[in-house]
């Protein structure tokens, strides 16, 4: 079986239930509490903060652990905009994933916030351009994904921070796709708040990091007893941040090794399959793209039947966000490019890291043409 759907998720690493066990057996304690066992517990969660740190170029005081990407954007998002005093405008883009698009929205329902969504070029980019136009003296935040899952756009996320910074405002990016093959960071990105999720690393569900520059007001969603220095109130999993920094290391040192190589297959996936099937073409950009990330539409199929004919012949796909999994609408991120609704739920994602070798290209291509074109026979 050829599992292409690590852009939903990925399977935990040999290596992060190794490193977490301790810390669900022996080494239980609470890490704040004041006796032996606690601190046992304490000292991992700061070897673990410590680990996260040094891959994303920032202090460990910089470091929230989080239970995934959602909650990141929506801590960095709601918190940010609410804590500083700066104005009640924040900006974003027509292809952020539903945690940022519903956590902006919450902010305008509730607390009187102007939204501004900006639009995107057909590759799915944002022109730094559009975004200045855009700023405003109270504009407070601006937050734009690094990659999108969808479509594997990468956007010019140092461009974009710096045209924020020029008046003031706060940057935030979702890097949950990125991390897997990118270098993030504060720095790197040169953004003021940063979010990505364990699950999408070999890390198990349910965990996840939120980098924040010091001095970046933050307001908490979760209030209590002040763990994670006020930030995230509730007893640390010490377990799960073990596990993400563990994942998060490993990223760095075997999955990005292997980036050269995931490119091209990628690239051989994607024009195997336009060559193949009549009428396909790529969604998102072809130059700045992620690794091991390919997608497209086929006009007069039906992409949901497309799915299942590929699981047929083994290979596990999908057509977009595992998010948005049962929703009838066309995704808002193909709909975004300016595809019409009907060619956008024809669409296919292929998402896979290293392991897919040139070898296998033939094989993939070969069971996604035969797939489109049974669907086609059937009408």
């Amino acid at each position: 079986m050829f599992y292409l759907d690590r852009a939903a998720t990925t399977p935990v690493r040999r290596e992060v239930l190794e490193a977490m066990w301790p810390y669900l057996t022996g080494v239980f304690g609470n890490p704040s509490s004041t006796h032996g066992v606690g601190d046992e517990a304490a000292r991992g969660l700061a070897a673990a903060r410590a680990t996260v740190a040094r891959v994303l170029g920032c202090r460990p005081a910089e470091v929230v652990f989080t239970t995934g990407g959602t909650e990141g954007a929506n801590t960095a998002v709601k918190g940010i905009a609410l804590a500083t005093p700066r104005g009640r405008h924040v900006v974003t883009s027509a292809v952020e994933h539903e945690a940022v698009l519903e956590s902006c929205a919450y902010l305008a329902r509730f607390h009187g916030f102007d939204v501004t969504v900006l639009p995107v070029d057909p590759d799915g980019r944002v022109d730094p351009a559009v975004l200045r136009a855009a700023l405003r003296p109270d504009t407070t935040l601006v937050s734009i994904a690094h990659t999108d899952n969808e479509i594997g756009t990468v956007q010019d996320l140092p461009a974009l921070a710096a045209v924020a910074h020029e008046v003031g405002a706060r940057f935030h990016t979702d890097a949950v796709q990125s991390a897997p093959w990118l270098p993030i960071g504060l720095d790197v990105l040169g953004v003021d708040a940063l979010s990505l999720s364990g699950h999408k690393l070999g890390a198990p569900k349910g965990t996840g990091v939120l980098a924040i520059r010091s001095g970046v007001p933050l307001e908490p969603l979760l209030h209590g007893g002040g763990q994670e220095r006020g930030r995230r109130s509730g007893t640390e999993d010490v377990a799960g941040a073990v596990a993400v920094a563990t994942a998060l290391g490993l990223a760095v040192e075997t999955v990005r090794s292997g980036e050269g190589a995931a490119t091209t297959v990628r690239d051989a996936v994607l024009d195997g399959v336009l060559a193949a099937v009549p009428g396909a073409f790529v969604t998102g950009s072809r130059e700045h793209r992620l690794p091991g990330h390919a997608s497209f539409c086929f006009p007069g199929v039906n992409g949901e039947t497309v799915l299942l004919e590929l699981e047929q012949r083994d290979v596990v796909s999908s057509s977009g966000s595992a998010c948005a999994a049962g929703s009838t609408e066309a995704s808002h991120v193909l709909t975004a490019l300016g595809i019409p609704d009907d060619v956008a739920r024809t669409a296919l994602r292929l998402t896979f890291d290293a392991t897919l070798t040139a070898d296998d290209v033939p094989v993939v291509v070969r069971a996604v043409t035969e797939s489109v074109a049974t669907v086609r026979a059937l009408g």
